[in-house]
């Protein structure tokens, strides 16, 4: 995918790893939806882009992914403004194990919904073959991790969605990829309070084994994320893949043995 105009839809875009994917979409002639609850550090972020690169190339639009309507109504906004939309970032996520209803909701319906929304928008649009998603999951949801377990089950969630409606995608030939991105752990605000006792819950006691955790596998810079990212858009080859990011590998795919069943490629 060339994307020097094409259109994106990021969620959790105000800071962050979204925040991060805005920039490397701007500086490749993107133009952006920035989508985010948190409105005061959303339009801050709409208004840096808005001197970097002009005041026409983002739209911020405040939005709770929970929220099914205003899920649907931000891709709307998006869809109405800038008259397309090429792309679909289901990046928004949590990392609350007392309240591991909010995670699930948010880092996994969400996700799903977002991908399905995304699909009505971008599939075989005007006879365009050329549409991508990406959902945002987590190493940890490709190995276990002992004290954030509805954390870990949520993004194991995205990674299976992902795969699975991928080969759907492809298998109706709606020309859109889907693929998700793992990274370690990466420097952003919900790093900063992942060992707070409201996040925490029942697992509090063990904020020391989480610090070793980091220490042990490092911290990511948003940015390298940010490159992931647009390695997947830009390699229109990709599909069903689980990009890992990691401070040891870098940039790397998961592999997984071919499906006995599979009939056709993704």
């Amino acid at each position: 995918m060339h994307l020097k105009d094409k259109v994106a839809l990021i969620t959790g875009a105000a800071q962050g790893i979204g925040r991060a994917f805005a920039q490397a979409l701007l500086e490749k002639g993107c133009k952006v939806a920035l989508v985010d609850l948190n409105v005061e550090v959303g339009e801050a972020s709409k208004s840096a882009f808005d001197k970097e690169f002009g005041t026409q190339r983002s739209i911020f639009i405040a939005c709770d992914v929970s929220n099914e309507e205003n899920l649907k109504d931000a891709f709307k906004k998006a869809d109405q403004h800038f008259g397309k939309l090429d792309i679909v970032v289901n990046n928004a996520g949590v990392n609350n194990e007392k309240n591991w209803e909010i995670t699930v909701q948010i880092n996994l319906i969400s996700v799903i919904r977002g991908t399905y929304i995304g699909l009505e928008y971008m599939k075989n649009k005007n006879k365009c073959s050329e549409g991508a998603i990406v959902n945002v999951a987590s190493l940890a949801g490709l190995i276990p991790a002992a004290f954030q377990p509805v954390y870990c089950a949520s993004k194991h969630g995205v990674i299976g969605f992902t795969r699975s409606i991928a080969m759907f995608s492809a298998a109706e030939n709606y020309g859109v990829r889907i693929n998700a991105i793992c990274p370690g752990f990466v420097n952003t605000p919900i790093l900063q309070s992942i060992e707070k006792e409201e996040n925490m819950g029942l697992y509090s006691s063990h904020k020391q084994d989480i610090k070793d955790m980091m220490e042990f596998y490092g911290v990511l810079d948003p940015s390298l994320i940010a490159e992931g990212l647009i390695k997947i858009l830009e390699d229109d080859t990709l599909n069903g893949e689980i990009m890992k990011i990691t401070t040891n590998q870098g940039i790397h795919f998961q592999e997984y043995s071919p499906l006995p069943f599979q009939s056709r490629k993704l």
